[in-house]
Order: structure tokens, then sequence, then C-alpha cells
């Protein structure tokens, strides 16, 4: 009968921590690849139905004007207001839109996208109908150029 022992000194064979090892690294990997965060999803993008909407000049900013001034915080805060109008035939539950700060080179130094009809302070936006909206920024990189950033609809959510 074979012994469990090594034949250089009477230890364990060397099999058991390998497989011990081996083991305990497939855990480690397995609890580390779940539990990281995932990646947010992409935010959604404009529907054919949508861009015809949009392409036919139903959805129409107008009055839009930027300011800028000292917060509490003594934070400088940009304001971008102005009025959307529905001149199509839909009511719209959502719409958002995507604001695209540049350097003076041209570079983006930030794009960020908010809800200008349908967030948390305002309903939607019937058929005919103008509202106003106010989009604050007060983190604006310093390497912007002070122009009014380019104001484009990213997404339209129809009633």
């Amino acid at each position: 009968m074979k012994s469990l022992t090594n034949e250089r000194g009477g230890g364990r064979s060397p099999a058991l921590p390998i497989v011990l090892g081996v083991a305990l690294l497939a855990v480690a990997g397995g609890w580390y690849f779940f539990s990281r965060p995932q990646a947010p999803a992409p935010p959604p993008v404009l529907t054919g139905e949508a861009r015809a909407y949009v392409r036919a000049g139903y959805l129409q900013l107008s009055d839009v004007n930027m300011g800028a001034r000292e917060s509490f915080a003594e934070q400088r805060l940009v304001e971008i207001t102005g009025k959307i109008t529905n001149a199509g035939n839909r009511n719209v539950k959502l719409i958002e839109i995507n604001c695209v700060f540049y350097d003076p080179g041209g570079l983006v130094v930030l794009r960020e996208r908010l809800p200008i009809v349908g967030g948390r302070s305002s309903g939607g936006l019937k058929a005919g109908e103008t509202k106003s909206f106010r989009l604050p920024f007060d983190s604006i990189p310093a390497s912007w150029n002070q122009a009014m950033p380019q104001l484009v609809i990213a997404q339209i959510v129809f009633d």
C-alpha cells in the first residue's frame, strides 16, 4: 500500500496546496468580476419618429440667453435660459438636450445632458404650447471659450 507521504521527507503531496490555491484564485476572480460596478447604460438616443419631429421644425428654441453670476459659495454659476415651443401636433412628455461647451481650439470641454421639458419641476409640452427653461452649470472647465454652448435635442418622449 502506498503512503501519501513525500519520498523526500514524509511531507504531504504538493498537489493539495496547488489545488487549494487555484480554487482560491477562482473564487477571488469571480467575486471581483461580479462585484465591480457595471458601466452605466448609454442614454437613449433619438428615435426615427423623434428625429423626424425635430427635422420638421416642430420643436423651436427661442429667446436663448446665457448669463453668469456668483453663487453663495463664491462659485461661478452659468445659466442658460430660453423658451421651447412645440409647433407640432403631438404632446411631448420629455425633451432632453445636450449642452456642448468648447475650448478656444474647438475641442469639447464639457457635454452635459439635461431635461428642458418633463424634468422634476416641469410637466410635458402640449401641441402649440411654449415653456420657459433654465439650465444651470457650476462646473464648466476653465478652458471653456466663454461662448454659448451648442444645444442639441438628445431625446424626445411623446405622450
